[in-house]
């Protein structure tokens, strides 16, 4: 059984929930976020219907091999939360659950990410080598990238790693 990491962001935007949740209800927008070395395209044809259900394909490239990957929205609660997990990709396991709180001082966005690498010991050698390294910087990426499109202040890392499950 692969171990089950987590990862967790915790960023402030100071932008009406409305405005926020709808930029990342357009699944394109994940081409803005997501660091230029992946090559990260969104495959399926716009425009993409955001609902339960719903599923997305995309390319990039990891570590130069190129990877497709496929996720289904699990969950969908406009200006609340959604939830995508993959279907096919290089994870065993990931599930992505984003959270939008409004707060006097912006939204409050929280993204947690539950992933399990595949192959059991080579996957654990490659996550303390390189794979928990590259899944924060992405999201270190993405936290600058949404705070100069939001005019937000850039968070600490709010924390990831291994453990449970």
């Amino acid at each position: 059984m692969s171990v089950v990491h987590t990862l967790t962001r915790i960023q402030t935007i100071p932008r009406p929930i409305e405005e926020v949740f709808a930029f990342f209800a357009e699944a394109r927008n994940l081409e803005t976020i997501t660091p230029p070395f992946l090559h990260f395209h969104v495959l399926t044809p716009a425009p993409i219907e955001m609902r339960s259900g719903a599923l997305i394909d995309y390319r990039l490239r990891l570590r130069g091999l190129p990877i497709r990957w496929r996720t289904r929205i699990e969950e969908w609660r406009p200006n609340e939360r959604f939830v995508d997990t993959q279907l096919r990709g290089p994870y065993a396991l990931w599930h992505h659950t984003h959270l939008f709180r409004q707060t006097p001082a912006g939204v409050e966005m929280t993204d947690l990410v539950r992933y399990a690498l595949p192959l059991g010991p080579l996957g654990a050698i490659a996550h303390r080598l390189f794979v928990r390294r590259d899944v924060e910087n992405i999201f270190d990426y993405r936290a600058k990238t949404i705070a100069r499109l939001f005019g937000a202040e850039y968070p600490a890392r709010s924390g990831s790693g291994g453990g449970g499950a």
